[in-house]
């Protein structure tokens, strides 16, 4: 392997010890639902909340580098320019990462001065990391741009996968520049706050993933470079158009103009659908050619990223996207159903796709089976389409009770929390949730065995050989 791949390696391993530890707060969060008093004063909800949403960030974020570092030197056959400040960069951040952690669990909060932004919380939505770990991200993607960048100058040739990863890097370097700004006029800080937070996960994202999933396509079933590289260009083009002004559903209540109801609910809707047909077309190609994946792991779930982010970030977000709905669904657990949902589909499934495919080819590319992959899939997504299907039971009742009917008043919002159906959803939620961390422990099982089970089936196999 080239060295690019073996980081990449460790970024995969990394990300998915940070999901595990997300999981394990995000149960931690759904329980303050239902035991309201559940560690009063010894561990805020807000503070389970902060940990379980920024090691979302973080998981995926660690899980589309580590993707990346191991397709690049194949698509170029050759080793990435200045991998070894990359390495570096990689123990950099893991320690980071931690060192935030301990602070956001022991420390939890401080004074509203600078110190506490430099060292406890920013105290932005997503991106509460301290401003120091912030700069750390940077500097990582910078350092990862660079690398992706170089390597393309140093090999005098650019594929159209790796024209549209450069072109993507720039905005997701650049845009989590808007992470250090203080603004003290609010509508005016979630203004751009909002460019961060959505065209980072809804737009370079959505080309970052659409890159990843045209090398996993071609090598999990020999998809055509022409066609998955027709339908990352119909991606970009998409999400110039939608990703920008598909921004304006997160500007309906924070004093924006008018206008921005018919844009926003209107675009919003159309990301998703570059990336569900490259993957339809790429396999029914396939399936013409009489093609097989022998990675049949990794192939499950890159069908479960193709309709899960149509299902998730498409359906689920039209849903609630029109402003005369968002009237009464924002910030209700309607919306949470859309993030767990959207966040799923659209990424978390391709990481795990590539994972099983980048394991597969670091053993000579040897066939991945067993009981345990399918079990792993079947609890991790019955679990998320149950916890989504719980918040949005509840959200519909918030949104028609505490909202609709109500008001939103205080005592509308107080008699809310009493109702059957709400207190019942929170109840399915959470038991949801503990389906999804036992798969997700079935998943880190088959991933750490899959190298002994490997090592046995082998010793089986020349024991046979040597008996015949």
């Amino acid at each position: 392997m080239y060295r690019a791949q073996r980081l990449g390696l460790k970024y995969l391993a990394a990300s998915t010890v940070i999901f595990g530890a997300m999981i394990i707060f995000g149960l931690l969060a759904s329980i303050y639902y239902v035991r309201p008093g559940f560690l009063l004063n010894t561990f805020n909800f807000s503070t389970a909340k902060i940990v379980h949403i920024n090691g979302l960030v973080i998981w995926l974020l660690m899980g589309f580098i580590g993707a990346i570092y191991w397709f690049l030197p194949q698509e170029f056959e050759r080793e990435v320019v200045g991998i070894g400040l990359a390495e570096v960069l990689f123990w950099v951040l893991c320690a980071s990462v931690a060192v935030v952690i301990a602070v956001f669990i022991f420390v939890q909060y401080g004074a509203a001065n600078e110190w506490s932004m430099w060292f406890i919380n920013q105290g932005r939505k997503y991106v509460e990391a301290p401003r120091w770990a912030a700069i750390v991200i940077s500097v990582t993607a910078g350092v990862f741009a660079y690398n992706v960048i170089a390597t393309c100058v140093a090999a005098r040739k650019a594929t159209g996968v790796v024209t549209v990863l450069i072109a993507d890097l720039v905005p997701l370097v650049v845009l989590y520049l808007d992470a250090f700004p203080e603004i003290s006029n609010m509508s005016q800080d979630l203004f751009w706050w909002w460019w961060l937070v959505h065209l980072w996960v809804e737009a370079t994202w959505e080309v970052l993933i659409g890159c990843i999933m045209a090398w996993t396509l071609m090598h999990l079933v020999g998809a055509s470079r022409r066609v998955v590289e027709s339908w990352l260009y119909v991606e970009v083009a998409l999400v110039l158009g939608t990703g920008i002004l598909g921004l304006g559903h997160h500007y309906f209540w924070i004093g924006t103009p008018r206008y921005w109801f018919a844009i926003g609910g209107f675009f919003s809707a159309l990301e998703p659908l570059p990336l569900l047909g490259m993957i339809v077309h790429a396999v029914y190609d396939a399936g013409e050619r009489h093609l097989q994946a022998a990675n049949r792991p990794a192939f499950y779930w890159t069908l479960a990223e193709a309709f899960g982010n149509f299902l998730g970030g498409g359906v689920w977000g039209f849903m609630m996207t029109l402003p005369q709905i968002n009237l009464y669904s924002h910030g209700t657990q309607w919306t949470a159903s859309h993030g767990h949902f959207a966040f799923w589909g659209a990424y978390g499934c391709g990481v795990i796709s590539v994972l099983y495919l980048a394991i597969a080819q670091s053993r000579g590319n040897q066939r991945l089976d067993g009981a345990a992959w399918k079990w792993s899939f079947a609890m991790l997504n019955v679990g998320m389409v149950g916890m989504t299907g719980a918040l949005l039971v509840a959200g519909i009742d918030q949104a028609f009770y505490e909202r609709a009917i109500g008001g939103s008043t205080w005592n509308a919002y107080l008699s809310m929390q009493g109702r059957p159906w709400f207190n019942e959803s929170m109840w399915a939620r959470l038991l949801f949730g503990l389906m999804f961390a036992c798969g997700f422990a079935v998943l880190a099982y088959d991933l750490i065995t899959i190298p002994k089970r490997q090592q046995a089936d082998a010793v089986e196999e020349a024991t046979a050989a040597a008996g015949s």
